[in-house]
């Protein structure tokens, strides 16, 4: 679990559907020591599991990621330069699969955008 060591919940809008929450990212984690030194980047891995982390608050259980139909990695998330993000979760049920879309961006700067399924 990231939630509370390489970022922290600042703030979160649950909806019907969807949720949005904007988050503080811990520059002085030990990841960033290797990933990489002198020029911290949030790993891919890391937000993947940010948004999996959120998806599960929002919906309050635990989800397993089926498929990553379409991950887009923009713009890399320095968090000395970018240290809050917006992370917009959707969500639908269809057929026994829940179908998500997310992105995650500061303002207009849109660092990833997922469309994938989870169980």
């Amino acid at each position: 679990m990231l939630a509370g060591k390489l970022y922290t919940l600042e703030q979160e809008q649950p909806g019907e559907g969807t949720g949005t929450y904007n988050i503080l990212w811990n520059a002085g984690h030990p990841v960033f020591e290797g990933h990489f030194p002198g020029r911290p980047v949030v790993p891919g891995v890391c937000m993947m599991q940010t948004i999996q982390e959120l998806l599960e608050r929002l919906l309050q259980k635990k989800m397993t990621l089926k498929k990553a139909a379409n991950m887009k990695f923009l713009n890399m998330i320095d968090p000395t330069a970018n240290p809050q993000v917006e992370i917009t979760l959707q969500h639908k049920l269809q057929e026994d699969e829940l179908k998500v879309t997310a992105t995650i961006k500061y303002e207009a700067l849109t660092f990833m955008k997922f469309q994938g399924t989870f169980v």
